[in-house]
């Protein structure tokens, strides 16, 4: 183990201090407390020098993998570069300064931002107007849904209990009805991946609120039967949600409100190049269709105004981009995914062999490196084994139509020699797995830790230090 592989903890010597304080403010603190509030004991805290302080959190940063450090290409998740001048915006005392119960008249800057963003939004989606109280992309499919569910209860509609989900959607789309109150019913979808109609229609009637879709959907795929779907559910009195989390492919060639959808949330720390991970920050705002906008909720921003950083890179991306590049950012995400799933395709199982937009999902090796008894390279092997090359994994075992699921999203801020360098490896653990499957099955080799039991780790997290 090297001397800073080693837990701050372990790197504690009695004695050792890392600040410096004036008399006047290193005593007298805690007799200032109130008894109750007063600690009884000594806190346990690692006795270290600056220097070891600050090499500590740095190299446990650089045992983090980001989009900053390395190609990320989480399908379903969008995880793009966030350009720097987000973050000096963001970053701008103006903003940094303000303070969320201020005089409304003092912070005239912030609202342009909001209204400006509102015109913005609504341009690039087919929307009316949004709303951006939701915090977060599940936030806003909530928020969608009550929109839904008020929708047909002003109109004395109160049998539309029923929300339909295909099979193909995002994991939160059914948490969200049920949290909403709402019953599911699932729509299969046909053996090329998109929304069967035929099945749909027997689903419909006067109990239906409405649809949940993701258009492209999980499996990257373009339901090119959305107009009708879009005129089916809306002649049985039902309204057609878009979960925008596959907005990305979209930008400036194709909008949810065109498309039929009454209802859609974005996620702006998605689409619009914000920084995400780690359960946030993150922010969903909903936007509606005319006729819903007397549901939207007043005002239309969060106490203390939201994940507002959030909002702020997003309007500088969207700024920086313009009218006439905002397209490009869809149609660079769609040639990249192609691009990888075509050059990759006779080495990893492509159970949807057609055009796909911004992701697409293999099941698995073609070729899964099963030989005299030992066991073949599975999915989790190949996503292991990329961390050895300095990539990223996929997202795995995810949408569940497929056993060995890859599910790769090079969005359109990676360059060909990324995009290239990245089918190189996946080759070459396609070869390692048909010529040696048990180096694979213990990768990773070169990381700070190996294969941890990831189920132990989830149920029975450690997370304090034990001497």
């Amino acid at each position: 183990m090297k001397y800073y592989d080693k837990l701050i903890f372990e790197l504690s010597k009695p004695g050792k201090t890392g600040y410096s304080l004036p008399a006047a403010l290193a005593g007298g603190a805690a007799e200032a407390l109130p008894a109750g509030l007063a600690r009884g004991t000594a806190l346990n805290l690692p006795e270290v020098s600056e220097i070891d302080v600050v090499r500590h959190y740095t190299n446990l940063s650089q045992m983090n993998f980001g989009v900053d450090t390395g190609f990320y290409p989480l399908g379903s998740c969008t995880m793009k570069y966030n350009p720097k001048i987000n973050e000096e915006v963001a970053a701008m005392p103006g903003f940094t300064g303000l303070h969320p119960l201020q005089p409304a008249e003092t912070v005239k800057g912030a609202q342009t931002v909001y209204d400006e963003m509102d015109k913005a939004l609504a341009a690039i989606t087919g929307m009316k107007h949004f709303t951006f109280l939701p915090c977060a992309g599940a936030h806003g499919e909530l928020t969608g849904l009550m929109l839904m569910r008020e929708y047909h209860m002003s109109r004395g509609d109160l049998a539309r209990t029923k929300v339909i989900v295909p099979d193909s959607a995002h994991g939160t789309n059914p948490a969200s009805a049920a949290v909403c109150g709402l019953e599911i019913v699932v729509v299969k979808s046909r053996e090329n991946g998109l929304v069967d109609v035929e099945s749909l229609k027997p689903l419909l009637g006067p109990d239906i609120a409405g649809i949940m879709m993701t258009n492209p959907n999980t499996l990257g795929l373009f339901e090119r039967d959305i107009k009708e779907i879009a005129a089916l559910v809306h002649e049985c009195g039902g309204l057609l949600y878009y979960d925008g989390a596959n907005m990305n492919p979209l930008l400036g060639v194709v909008r949810p409100g065109d498309m039929g959808f009454d209802i859609m949330h974005l996620n702006l720390h998605k689409t619009f190049s914000t920084p995400h991970g780690g359960g946030g920050p993150g922010s969903g705002p909903v936007g509606v269709a005319e006729r819903i906008v007397p549901f939207l909720q007043i005002p239309r921003v969060s106490g203390f105004h939201g994940n507002f950083g959030i909002i702020l890179r997003a309007y500088a991306y969207i700024l920086m981009l313009g009218r006439e590049n905002v397209k490009m950012a869809g149609k660079l995400a769609t040639l990249g995914a192609n691009y990888i799933k075509e050059s990759l395709k006779d080495c990893y199982k492509l159970p949807i062999p057609t055009v796909c937009k911004h992701e697409f999902v293999f099941d698995g090796l073609i070729n899964d490196g099963a030989r005299e008894g030992v066991a073949g390279a599975t999915t989790l092997d190949v996503a292991k084994r990329l961390l050895d090359y300095g990539f990223h994994a996929p997202t795995i075992y995810f949408p569940l139509l497929f056993h060995q699921a890859i599910m790769i999203e090079p969005t359109e801020t990676e360059s060909l020699d990324t995009l290239d360098s990245f089918i190189d490896v996946m080759r070459k653990i396609a070869e390692e797995a048909a010529a040696d499957p048990q180096m694979l099955h213990s990768a990773p080799h070169n990381t700070p830790i190996g294969r941890p039991d990831e189920t132990t780790a989830a149920r029975q997290p450690i997370l304090k230090y034990t001497a």
